[in-house]
């Protein structure tokens, strides 16, 4: 079992991590991040890796082709996999200096114990000997990482959550539409891995419900362009998240009176 602390800045999670046996450097974690990690041109630089390879790189609405690196380990309080291969980009590019990070880990990284994200306690979990089952009280299953339903008034959709995106909710303009609607803001652009899309900014009395976490009068982004539900940082940071990839079910968790 590891536990380790984390910091919050706009919602995102950043934990200390080694990468080679070196650091520690500041990582993301990211459960909107397939595979098992990235690497920010500035780790690429620091250590200096070569490139090893290309692939593609997918948001959700573009796809783009990047390069990748090898990482011999990542460490994140003693939990360590090596050998990886992780795709590597200049992420910082159009992050403040206080967000600035050196990778992000994916989902992946956790794939076989049972992840905490505690937000309350900022603490991070994870634990081969523990775990989720699938149909017990307050547990979501999911067949896609990590869609579950979403109760919003009621309509029921699929929504993913996702620790990296610094949004409370990102709904698709067929989906406002369809809970009612209401007046909308201008809200500029919204940056994704890949590219820009241009959202609105509403007031959503909901409740949106999430197994047994609640949410009402919830600021959301509003897109045409985005293809589903999407559930961000400031929303999952009221909880605590808990993910069992090996029973495919997550389950969000108020935090304990008292």
């Amino acid at each position: 079992m590891i536990s380790v602390p984390f910091d919050v800045v706009d919602g995102r999670i950043y934990v200390s991590a080694r990468v080679n046996g070196k650091g520690p450097f500041r990582f993301a974690v990211d459960t909107g991040a397939s595979g098992l990690g990235r690497a920010d041109a500035r780790l690429v630089a620091a250590l200096g890796l070569a490139v090893s390879g290309s692939g593609q790189s997918s948001d959700g609405v573009a796809t783009a082709r990047v390069d990748t690196v090898s990482l011999a380990s990542l460490e994140l309080g003693g939990l360590i996999r090596r050998d990886l291969s992780v795709i590597t980009r200049d992420y910082n590019a159009r992050m403040s200096k206080e967000a600035a990070f050196d990778g992000i880990i994916g989902r992946d990284f956790f794939a076989d114990g049972l992840l905490v994200i505690d937000y309350p306690k900022r603490r991070l979990t994870f634990a081969r000997s523990a775990g989720l089952r699938r149909g017990a009280a307050g547990v979501l299953g999911y067949e896609r990482p990590f869609r579950v339903p979403v109760t919003i008034g009621s309509v029921t959709v699929e929504g993913q959550l996702d620790t990296g995106a610094n949004v409370a909710f990102v709904l698709p303009q067929s989906l406002f539409e369809r809970i009612g609607g209401g007046a909308v803001t201008a809200s500029g652009e919204g940056n994704l891995t890949n590219t820009t899309i241009k959202t609105d900014r509403a007031t959503v009395a909901g409740p949106f419900r999430i197994g047994t976490a609640s949410l009402a009068n919830v600021e959301v982004r509003v897109s045409d362009r985005f293809p589903e539900l999407l559930v961000g940082a400031h929303a999952l940071s009221k909880f605590a998240l808990l993910i069992d990839q090996r029973s495919s079910s997550v389950a969000l968790c108020p935090p304990a009176r008292g």
